[in-house]
């Protein structure tokens, strides 16, 4: 179908009628002038291509910003393939949340802050898109699995910036941003990074406690009196209190944070979530599960690196040479692939190659095991 009319154009729908007038291109240098007249003093500007490791030609309508955000969502499969990892409960119900609902959560968070302090919300879209693409199956399970492999230790928010994330040549504010966006790492360079430190715990902590709910895990009655004062005991109340005073703070202080009683309460409440939900015995004795089984995965193909997807040569259709079969390149080739698994293709590939029973494997929630 090629669509409506008879003349020139042809519409998408036979009745369309959007005459929009005389219409001049907005394009990106303009916009970067009306974005430079609105941002606060010590928002983030972008500025023509943006400041990348490989240099490149500004693009004719997007800001820097948002081409990165636009690479994270249709340059890499990393970020599709959140939709196949853990946020909470391995293989959820159709109504509970996966890494890839969580980052679009966290980018509704970030973006409503940013807009409202006038920070610049591309940049704060692109940090919440791609926070989370460094992490393995299963969730920070598989931190735990990975660390003994990687030199420092394995963080997803490192490695999603300085391995998966490289190739797209993201703006360095964008990369920091990912790197820095835990509690645990340094602070991040911008305001917005800063912005999704925030909407990503707050996001993560309201969300998971409404899925523990659905589960039959928790109640809403069992918040501690702090929170459930502060925040009420319903993710829309908590979202609305938490994100509210996150922007009254900013405005009312020129700098990123929550006043200190909402900053108490959002404690008390992560910590009610790692005790009753994270660390409840189901859940750790599945975390066991999971890291014996991404550890033997790594070890595996640690000693086969040839039986790893590899690039291809040029012109030949034949995978490359690989890395030697226990080196530190081959270990670090199959910390890279076996991170970049689901949760459903890891356990395949470990009763595939490993000979692992489907009973000795985490199934769900529904399964009891």
């Amino acid at each position: 179908m090629t669509g409506h009319g008879d003349g020139p154009i042809r519409r998408a729908h036979a009745d369309a009628d959007t005459k929009l007038g005389a219409v001049e291109a907005f394009g990106r240098v303009d916009r970067e002038a009306v974005e430079d007249s609105v941002l606060a003093p010590g928002a983030t500007r972008a500025a023509a291509a943006g400041n990348r490791r490989v240099e490149e030609s500004p693009d004719e309508f997007r800001t820097c910003f948002e081409r990165d955000r636009d690479r994270i969502l249709h340059g890499t499969s990393a970020f599709r393939r959140l939709a196949g990892k853990t946020q909470v409960f391995i293989f959820p119900e159709d109504h509970q949340r996966t890494r890839l609902t969580h980052a679009l959560e966290v980018a509704q968070v970030a973006t409503g802050i940013a807009r409202a302090c006038r920070l610049n919300v591309a940049l704060a879209e692109a940090i919440a898109l791609g926070h989370d693409c460094g992490h393995g199956p299963f969730g920070h399970a598989s931190e735990d699995a990975f660390s003994p492999y990687v030199h420092g230790g394995y963080d997803h928010a490192v490695w999603g910036a300085d391995v998966v994330l490289a190739p797209l040549n993201l703006c360095a504010e964008t990369s920091d941003g990912i790197r820095n966006h835990s509690w645990s790492r340094p602070a991040p360079s911008t305001p917005e990074g800063e912005v999704v430190a925030w909407a990503d715990r707050i996001a993560y902590v309201c969300h998971d406690f409404e899925d523990a709910v659905r589960a039959g895990i928790v109640t809403p009655a069992m918040l501690p009196d702090a929170v459930r004062s502060s925040c009420g005991d319903r993710r829309s109340r908590q979202l609305d209190a938490l994100i509210s005073g996150v922007i009254a703070t900013t405005l009312d202080q020129g700098e990123i944070g929550l006043q200190a009683n909402l900053a108490e309460a959002l404690a008390e409440f992560r910590a009610f979530n790692y005790e009753r939900i994270y660390m409840r015995p189901a859940s750790v004795a599945q975390s066991e599960v999971v890291i014996k089984v991404l550890r033997a995965l790594v070890e595996f193909f640690a000693d086969r690196p040839n039986a790893l997807p590899g690039p291809e040569i040029e012109g030949t259709g034949h995978p490359a040479e690989g890395a030697t079969a226990g080196s530190a390149q081959a270990l670090r080739e199959a910390v890279s692939y076996v991170a970049g698994m689901t949760d459903r293709f890891a356990f395949a590939q470990a009763r595939a190659l490993l000979g692992w029973e489907p009973s000795g494997l985490p199934a769900g929630l529904d399964t009891g095991r």
